[in-house]
């Protein structure tokens, strides 16, 4: 009997180990998902793209914030962020060459777009940096680069910040901005 509950309590330590060890149980952007696959991989293109008719492109800037101060006691809460990548053209794909994570003191943190990103048209990329991420800091932000074939594909990016404090809840928005090069 000893040697029963032994196996099962080992078999189940074991078990946890292992599901523990997969982080795409613990990605959001996989868990979330209708197919259960990262979303910029999913929409990454596989064949090479004719940019040749290609007349817009534009780089933006969108911060993020990974924490916010609450109070003099300058407790630090943090936040969980949803990039929001949209096209809003009913014809024509629009297509992310970049996104690009910086830090607070402009440290480069991570690239996330290994080959061209398609987002189909009326279709919306969404992705989200987990509030335990705060190598950002209050002041992280993204530099996404998207082209198309003109600017009727001028994208709407946005991010949705949104964290709860004891009591308190936050969520608030911010706008990507074209960055002059």
């Amino acid at each position: 009997m000893m040697n029963k509950c032994y196996l099962s309590v080992l078999f189940i330590a074991s078990l946890s180990f292992l599901t523990s060890c997969n982080k795409s149980l613990d990605d959001p952007n996989i868990m979330y998902t209708e197919t259960h696959q990262d979303p910029i991989v999913e929409l990454e293109t596989t064949t090479k793209v004719d940019r040749s008719n290609f007349r817009y492109k534009q780089t933006f800037y969108v911060p993020i914030y990974s924490d916010i101060y609450t109070d003099k006691d300058n407790r630090r809460v943090l936040l969980s962020a949803t990039l929001s990548v949209r096209n809003t053209t009913l014809k024509n794909s629009l297509y992310i060459n970049k996104i690009d994570y910086y830090g607070t003191d402009g440290t480069f943190l991570k690239s996330y777009v290994k080959n061209p990103v398609e987002i189909p048209p009326m279709a919306t990329l969404n992705y989200i940096v987990e509030k335990e991420e705060d190598k950002g800091g209050s002041g992280a932000n993204f530099i996404i680069e998207v082209e198309g074939i003109d600017d009727t594909v001028t994208p709407v990016i946005e991010a949705v910040m949104i964290a709860s404090y004891s009591n308190k809840a936050f969520a608030f928005t911010t706008e990507g901005t074209p960055v002059v090069e």
